[in-house]
This record gives C-alpha cells, sequence and structure tokens, in this order.
C-alpha cells in the first residue's frame, strides 16, 4: 500500500468510525432515555432466520460499486468493520459469593447493567482483479468471552458470544471500469430468542476498500464513460462511496467506503468536531450545550451506563471557551482568488449580488426544450445522492426557479405537482433541487398526472 492510500484509509476511517457507533447511545446519554432503548439500528446483521422469525435483522449486506484498473497488477484490499455486542452485567457482593443487580453504587460511583460493544476490523487480505473475476470466499471468525471487572462492592462480569460471518467478493467486465461485488453474511447459528439474536449478530457492519494500481469510480455521480455501468450497480443494506483522495474531479478515488448509511463522496467529519457524540445528523454545538446543562444527577447517571458516555461528558466540561467559540460555525470561502487567496466574506456575497441571473426569469436548455419557471418536468434523479430523490423518480413537478451558484452550476428548484402544499412551499421558498440532466421536459399540452390516474385525458381549463 502505497504513502497516498494509507493516508486515504486514514482520512476514510475518522468517517467511517462515526457510520460505526452511529446511534451507539443517544443524548442525553442515560440508559433510562426512551431512545436508547431501541438501539443498533444501523447496519445490523442477524444470524440466518432471525428476521423471519421477528427475533432480528436480515442476515446479509451486499454492496457493487466500480473500479478502473491503471498500469500494474490491479488489487483491492478489503477490510471488514463491524461491533460485537458485550454484555456487562453488574453484580454486588452476597457473602461469599455474588448476586446480579441491574445497578451497583458504592458512594459516588455507579455502574449499570448495560450492552456495550467491541470494536472488530480484519483485513480480509489484497485480491488481484483477476483472481476476483473467478470469485473469491472467505469465513470470518470472532471468539467470544468473558471478562471480570472488579470494582467497590462487587464487579463487572462482561460476555461475548461468538461470531461469525461470509464474505464472497468477484468482480465482473462492464465497458472501461469492472464492477466488484461484495457480500457479507452473518453465518451463525439459528438464535433461540431476541437477546440471543442481537448476541450473534455483527453490528454497524461496513467495509473499507482500497485500491492499488486502480481507481474507483463514483456511482453516484459517475463520469460519462461509467454511467451505464453504475446504472447495473445493485445495492442491499449498503451503499459506496467515494472516500480519501478525490482525484481531479472528485469522480474517482482510492478508497470506498461501504456504509449501511447512505452518504455523500467523500464523507468527511469536520475539524471543529471535538467529541464522538454518535449522532453524527446533529449539530455538535447543541449537543454539547445540551450535555453542559444535564445535571450533577444526570451526569452520574450516564457516566454510570457507559464508559463511552462517561468520556462524552468529561470531555465536554474539559472544553475551553475557544474550543466552545469552534463549534459555532465555519465559512468556509468556495472561491479562491487569482493570487491564490481566498476570498473574504464580502467578496464572496458581493459576487453573488453582481450574478447576471434571476431566477424568476432564467431558462436552461434541456433535452432541446428551454425549461424555466412554470415549466412542467417529470423527475429522472441519477445521480443517487440522497435517498429522497430515489422516492421521487417519475414525478411530476413545476419548475419554481432556475438559479447558478458561484461556481457556475445550474440548479432547477421545482415542486411537486400532487403535493398537496406545493403553494406554500413556492411561498415559503422550500424547493426540491435537481440538476437540468436529471430533468425530463413534459409537453405544455399534455395532461397531468393526477388526471390521467382519474381516467380524465382532457386539459384543464
Amino acid at each position: 500500500m502505497t504513502a497516498s492510500t494509507a493516508a486515504s484509509l486514514a482520512l476514510a476511517r475518522q468517517a467511517a468510525d462515526a457510520v460505526l457507533y452511529e446511534g451507539y447511545l443517544l443524548y442525553p446519554y442515560r440508559s433510562t432515555a426512551a431512545k436508547n432503548q431501541v438501539r443498533w439500528q444501523f447496519g445490523v446483521l442477524g444470524p440466518p432466520g432471525a428476521a423471519a422469525a421477528g427475533l432480528g435483522e436480515e442476515a446479509d449486506l451486499a454492496v457493487e460499486c466500480l473500479i478502473r484498473p491503471g498500469d500494474g497488477d490491479a488489487a483491492v484490499t478489503v477490510h471488514l468493520r463491524f461491533l460485537q455486542l458485550q454484555h456487562r452485567q453488574a453484580q454486588r457482593t452476597d457473602g461469599a459469593g455474588f448476586a446480579d443487580v441491574a445497578e451497583l453504587r458504592a458512594g459516588p460511583a455507579a455502574w449499570t447493567t448495560w450492552d456495550e460493544a467491541v470494536e472488530v476490523e480484519r483485513e480480509l487480505g489484497t485480491f488481484p482483479l483477476p483472481a476476483l473475476r473467478r470469485g473469491v470466499h472467505q469465513m470470518v471468525q470472532v471468539d467470544g468471552g468473558e471478562d471480570v471487572e472488579e470494582v467497590p462492592g462487587g464487579r463487572l462480569v462482561r460476555r461475548r458470544r461468538p461470531l461469525r460471518g461470509r464474505v464472497s467478493m468477484q468482480t465482473a467486465p462492464d465497458g472501461a471500469v469492472q464492477r466488484l461485488r461484495i457480500g457479507v453474511r452473518n453465518a451463525a447459528g439459528r438464535a433461540a430468542d431476541a437477546e440471543a439474536a442481537l448476541g450473534s449478530s455483527l453490528i454497524g457492519t461496513h467495509l473499507l476498500l482500497a485500491a492499488a494500481h486502480a481507481r474507483f469510480v463514483s456511482v453516484i455521480d459517475p463520469p460519462e464513460e461509467a454511467r451505464s455501468a453504475a446504472s447495473r450497480c445493485t445495492q442491499h443494506r449498503c451503499w459506496p462511496v467515494l472516500a480519501g483522495d478525490g482525484g481531479p474531479d472528485g469522480r474517482t478515488s482510492d478508497v470506498v467506503l461501504a456504509a449501511p448509511i447512505i452518504l455523500y463522496d467523500h464523507p468527511a467529519v469536520a475539524p471543529e468536531s471535538a467529541v464522538a457524540m454518535f449522532d453524527s445528523t446533529e449539530i455538535d454545538e447543541i449537543l454539547t450545550l445540551r450535555v453542559l446543562t444535564l445535571t450533577d444527577e444526570e451526569k452520574a447517571q450516564a457516566r454510570a451506563t457507559d464508559p463511552r458516555a462517561a468520556a462524552i461528558i468529561d470531555r465536554c466540561e474539559e472544553m475551553s471557551p475557544e474550543q466552545l467559540q469552534r463549534l459555532h460555525g465555519v465559512l468556509r470561502d468556495p472561491h479562491a482568488t487569482a493570487g491564490g487567496g481566498a476570498l473574504s466574506g464580502d467578496e464572496w456575497w458581493a459576487a453573488e449580488a453582481a450574478a447576471p441571473v434571476s431566477p424568476d426569469t432564467a431558462t436552461v436548455l434541456v433535452a432541446g426544450t428551454a425549461i424555466a419557471r412554470g415549466s412542467r418536468v417529470r423527475l429522472r434523479p441519477s445521480r443517487r445522492a440522497d435517498a429522497q430523490d430515489m422516492f421521487l423518480a417519475g414525478q411530476e413537478a413545476r419548475v419554481s426557479a432556475v438559479q447558478v451558484d458561484l461556481d457556475g452550476a445550474t440548479h432547477v428548484a421545482v415542486t411537486l405537482v400532487d403535493d398537496p402544499a406545493a403553494e406554500l412551499h413556492d411561498w415559503y421558498g422550500r424547493f426540491l433541487y435537481f440538476a437540468p440532466d436529471e430533468l425530463e421536459p413534459l409537453p405544455a399540452d399534455s395532461p397531468p398526472d393526477h388526471m390521467l390516474r382519474h381516467g380524465r385525458e382532457e386539459t384543464p381549463t
């Protein structure tokens, strides 16, 4: 692995860690909180039969990504990562033995019976693309175990069930690129109940892939020569995004993160984030301020719940005013001046104000048809950058504005014709945005979709 790829992998791992612990434990970080009664929502691979029996999640996931071989012997290094459930049982000293308790207290210290987790990462190997063409299968085994920690007044017993998984990898040529498909399946025995199913699950399962003498190609925003291949990629409970080095146009990389959460290409943890709060959909500043407003009793309950929760409380309390101020927000100027420096905030906004485009009157040419405010279009999302876009495919919309950003890219703002709140969205300026090539112009005299559904072909007056 080259130094460049190692650096890309290290950068990608930061985002991968956020995926791994997404939802592990949410604010207010206490076992009694309602939102922490159902955990492990993402990337859970249950034992075979658990989903059908209503005891757990499906046993498998699969991902397809694109790779373009370069000069030399092209190969892919595969890292499988997940959490192994670890049940922590608090036990109070009881005569010559110990008794299970929901909570153990000793003076100001407390420990709650709780489900923790242990990180597992397996580097499955480096596989030449010709070998993957024939298909490769590997078994992954993780030992169970029991650890005992003595604490005042009793002990903590941590137990882990053994885990077993199967990984299948195969490539297939597809035009200028190759499609790489990787499947991960839980290969444990059948579980008798929901507790056993969760204990035998692979949690937060995801993959990190590193290419040598090759480049991964975006399936979200593929270059023209790879669009057809990208359209044939299928995903099952897992989605590949480029990570690490973005290449000259951001559409290729030497590293892919295949995650159970839909992300954009090149996801990154903001440098201002100082604490891993297990909720990447929230704002760090808000979560930090909420933690600081917890009462001493609530903070003690969080510390008793989980060592990682205790670390969050301690880290937030230790933050300096300067660190808190950094969380308030940073304006990163998207343009550079001719001399290489960044535009000031005033220059940035002045450039936008001076733009000659008026969203209400601007037009954009789509498939030979001028699209402007009031035009009817059908949505054909192709970049697949947002899960919601997939659900909007094929729906009819009306154009509200044509906008051009400071980078010169055109965005078409639309509202759904069938949305009963369309007029309100238009009044508030809340639109859905699509690139021009994701729209199909509709003839002005064609009947709207809702009229066709009701069997009326005539044009409304």
